[in-house]
């Protein structure tokens, strides 16, 4: 279900049940409500559409109502502070539809149980609706409401002194009414003692809501002295600082922050946090919290830094700590510590800045406010910039011209409002870094096109909600004055890198002659900004030389301005003057009136009557007379004028009342519009319901035949039924031989696998059988060498026996020869022992090759008997499978 048709819904059902006001309406609007609690309902109240608007209206009137169910108003609430999510919505419904007093109201009515679930729901919702919300003191139910809180913040539920207390800090903040309420009553300084003895309480949030409280009731009196003093201030700073690094949830740490910026508002207090020895490492762990994606602790953590910067000495402390260079041992510290090293907090802020967070436009924003801030103390002190300045803007300079390329601002009031407050940040903080040192690196990055493009964007959207060329609301005339803020800093950006930027010159003179300048410079210089009249006269002082520039069209509008701004102050002074007169001392300056027409008719008749004014005129100079009608005459005239501006005021009263009656027309119209859509969609509902009756009739008719298919199906599959057992049983014979061919196969491949291994053996024992072989045809051919070498020594010694001379001569040889003979048949005798080795194993190994020849010849046997046997297996199979095809053919022409 869309938004708009659950809005529609509910608020029917609103409606009906304010007509009838029935338990079963009751439940009908609770479950309704509970339905719309799962809407998304962001920027829903905000948006100023009628339906949600008129739910509202309707919601919160029955929340107030004392007859509406416990359940229902539970539902409501819970609904309400649903579509109260941001900023807007909250105010929205605190401010137009007074709910803070409906929920003030309800908690009245439940006080004798504060234990209720309703009264800590109604008491967590003020605390949210509350939060940076102005509430006067004069309202019908603050006194209530107060004494409700005083009396049960002293009692010992913690689930109801927490909501109490931080309800209390919030309407005690920045509220002196409520204040000097506070301080009146009479059991005060019972209160002041609860609160001092919640200071030891085990919950870090109940003590930053009863500092708050303390803080706003007690700082500047005697009690606020000695609890904020010298002694004990430091003590309250760390726990602070240790509940804003360390807290447990956004809620305490965003009241720590609000405490810690309301104690710096005084003086004596933001010294004593000057001289704090802890503050470079607080202020470090703090920024180590940028590094987080949550956008509420971000904006959180640099809400707090920008407070700190508004003091002067803590603003150079903050420059020291953030620009810090980063070494070594302070990297690896903030590893361990998990806090970020120094280097990383530039880094968190530069992230921030061009966040892609969802809800981190507003940290950006405060980001570029913190940078300016800090990047302004060189400037404002005279000081040089460091080189981890220096090298922070470095990296800082191509971020925030990435945020000057962007895109296009995007239509809408919101939207256009948040980009003209970042192009003003963002050329203030060009402007912050331009002394001598950096204006080159800065110069060298930034283009006149780009300037110029920006220029241009905002003179569009400056011109196009100018409060005089239409007469626009307050909202439409703060959106000029920011168009026209940040033209005027990108303009004096131009201004000041004229010289050093190509074309820059050229941009800046073409656009101080534009004619839409006019409307940016006569709001500059009507401004109650010192700074931004201070900006527009000198750029007045560049452009009046200038041929073209419009000074007489500048005129004009600068005295139309005034004129506009003279008549705002007239109205808004007669609204004071119409509110600030009760209803009784206008009733008595009208009778008074009326007496004075009396007695000067009275005196008239007298002076018409001769006799009588000569006898009263001879004792008092003609003179008196005259200074009696003067004074009656002013009198008359100051009645007058009394009486012209209660005219005027019923005149404003009478506009509003036509304005209300036109939004009633115009409501009812929209009434009678949707009134009008509800009966055509009646009348196609009707027309619909008669197709779908046609239709109906027809399905019936298809029922029949379909019960009539039902019944040829039911016995087709009854053969089915019979087949499909019939399949079955053959399917379990098909898997057992699928089992034994896959067994079978199984035992052939471990067979092939060994018929392979003794194969490979039977090669290398013929392998080394060739070897042996060999190595005797070398043996052999070897000894027959030898044996041919005896031969001839044989034959050499017969001839030397006949030679008995040359057998002493040769003795000595011959016995050589005789000791070389022996030692050859040696060697042939070990030759031999060698060759009859080989020769059993050349036995051997031929008996081992029969062995295995044989083995081949049975296992080539086996390997043919189950080769037959698998291919009977596989006859088998065909047979099935032809089988099992024959069967599901005949299947599928059953079917068909």
């Amino acid at each position: 279900m869309d938004a708009a048709t659950c809005l529609k819904s509910l608020l029917l059902a609103i409606q009906q049940y304010r007509d009838g006001g029935t338990a079963q309406l009751a439940a009908q609007l609770q479950r309704q409500v509970e339905v719309s609690c799962g809407l998304q309902c962001e920027n829903l109240l905000s948006s100023g559409q009628f339906l949600p608007t008129e739910c509202v209206s309707g919601l919160v009137e029955l929340a107030g109502n004392p007859n509406t169910s416990p359940a229902l108003t539970s539902a409501i609430i819970s609904l309400l502070a649903q579509l109260g999510s941001d900023d807007a919505s909250r105010e929205i419904l605190h401010s137009n539809y007074n709910l803070t007093g409906t929920l003030a109201a309800v908690i009245h009515c439940h006080s004798s149980t504060p234990g209720e679930p309703l009264v800590l729901q109604c008491l967590q919702v003020l605390q949210k609706l509350t939060y940076n919300s102005r509430t006067f003191q004069f309202t019908n139910y603050i006194h209530d409401l107060i004494a409700f809180m005083f009396h049960h913040s002293q009692s010992q539920n913690d689930d109801i002194i927490m909501p109490c207390l931080g309800l209390m800090a919030n309407l005690c903040r920045d509220n002196p009414s409520v204040q000097c309420h506070i301080k009146s009553m009479d059991n005060v300084r019972q209160f002041y003692r609860t609160l001092i003895n919640f200071l030891a309480h085990n919950s870090l949030t109940v003590v930053i809501f009863t500092l708050s409280i303390l803080a706003s009731l007690t700082l500047n009196e005697k009690v606020g002295e000695k609890l904020f003093d010298a002694k004990n201030i430091h003590q309250t700073f760390q726990l602070v600082f240790n509940i804003i690094v360390n807290g447990d949830g956004t809620l305490t740490r965003k009241y720590s922050v609000d405490l810690l910026v309301d104690l710096l508002k005084n003086p004596k207090i933001a010294a004593y946090l000057t001289r704090y020895q802890h503050l470079s490492a607080c202020v470090a762990q703090v920024l180590g919290l940028l590094q987080s994606k949550d956008p509420d602790s971000a904006a959180t953590v640099l809400e707090l830094l920008l407070a700190m910067c508004r003091v002067t000495d803590l603003r150079s402390q903050l420059c020291a700590v953030v620009f810090r260079p980063s070494g070594p041992r302070l990297r690896a510290a903030g590893v361990r510590q998990g806090g970020g090293t120094d280097g990383g907090r530039g880094l968190a802020l530069l992230q921030w800045l061009n966040s892609p967070v969802e809800g981190g436009d507003k940290c950006s924003l405060q980001t570029l406010q913190l940078l300016n801030e800090l990047l302004e103390v060189p400037i404002l002190f005279g000081l040089c910039v460091s080189e981890s300045t220096l090298s922070f803007v470095e990296v800082l300079l191509p971020v925030v011209l990435g945020l000057l390329k962007g895109p296009d601002p995007p239509q809408g009031e919101a939207h256009l409002r948040k980009h003209c407050q970042r192009i003003a940040h963002v050329s203030t903080l060009l402007l912050n870094i331009l002394p001598d040192s950096t204006r080159s690196l800065v110069s060298s990055q930034v283009s006149a096109q780009l300037c110029f493009a920006q220029v241009d964007g905002l003179l569009s959207c400056c011109h196009g909600n100018s409060p005089l060329t239409s007469l626009a609301p307050a909202s439409s005339s703060d959106l000029s004055q920011l168009c026209a803020e940040a033209l005027l800093k990108t303009l004096e950006l131009m201004s000041k890198l004229r010289q050093q930027v190509t074309d820059m010159e050229t941009s800046f003179y073409r656009m101080l002659q534009d004619q839409r300048t006019v409307t940016p410079l006569s709001l500059a210089l009507t401004s109650h900004h010192r700074e931004h009249v201070q900006t527009a006269l000198s750029l007045l002082a560049e452009a009046t030389p200038l041929p073209d520039f419009p000074s007489l069209v500048l005129g004009e509008s600068i005295a139309a301005n005034n004129a506009y701004r003279q008549r705002e102050a007239e109205l808004s002074a007669k609204r004071v003057a119409v509110q600030g007169v009760p209803a009784l001392r206008a009733s008595s300056s009208v009778a008074e009136v009326s007496s004075g027409y009396r007695s000067v008719g009275s005196l008239v008749e007298k002076i018409q009557s001769g006799l009588e004014l000569q006898e009263q005129t001879k004792d008092s100079p003609l003179s008196d007379i005259i200074d009696v009608y003067e004074q009656k005459l002013a009198g008359f005239a100051s009645k007058e004028s009394r009486l012209q501006d209660l005219l005027e005021a019923k005149a404003l009263a009478l506009s509003q009342a036509d304005r209300l009656i036109a939004q009633y027309r115009l409501q009812r119209a929209q009434a009678e519009a949707e009134a009008r859509k509800l009966a055509g969609l009646l009348k196609d509902a009707e027309r619909r319901r008669e197709d779908l009756q046609g239709e109906l009739s027809n399905q019936v008719l298809e029922v029949e035949r379909s019960k009539a298919d039902m019944e040829e199906l039911l016995q087709h599959n009854a053969r089915l039924q019979r087949d499909s057992e019939e399949h079955q049983t053959l399917k379990g014979a098909y898997n057992a031989l699928l089992n034994r061919f896959s067994e079978s196969e199984r035992l052939l491949k471990e067979l092939q696998a060994a018929h392979v291994s003794l194969s490979k053996q039977m090669d290398t024992l013929r392998k080394n059988h060739e070897a042996l072989q060999h190595q005797r045809d070398k043996l052999t051919s070897a000894l027959q060498d030898r044996e041919e070498e005896i031969r001839c020594l044989q034959s050499d010694l017969q001839q030397r026996d006949g030679l008995t001379a040359d057998l002493r001569s040769k003795e000595e040889a011959l016995k050589e020869a005789e000791q070389k003979r022996r030692d050859l048949e040696e060697t042939v005798d070990v030759l031999r022992k060698e060759l009859s080795k080989t020769e059993q194993a050349r036995k051997e190994a031929s008996i081992k090759a029969s062995s295995l020849e044989l083995q081949k010849s049975q296992l080539e046997a086996k390997l043919k008997q189950k080769e037959d046997e698998l291919t009977k297996h596989s006859a088998m199979i065909a047979m099935i499978h032809s089988l099992s095809s024959g069967k599901m053919k005949s299947d599928v022409n059953l079917s068909l």
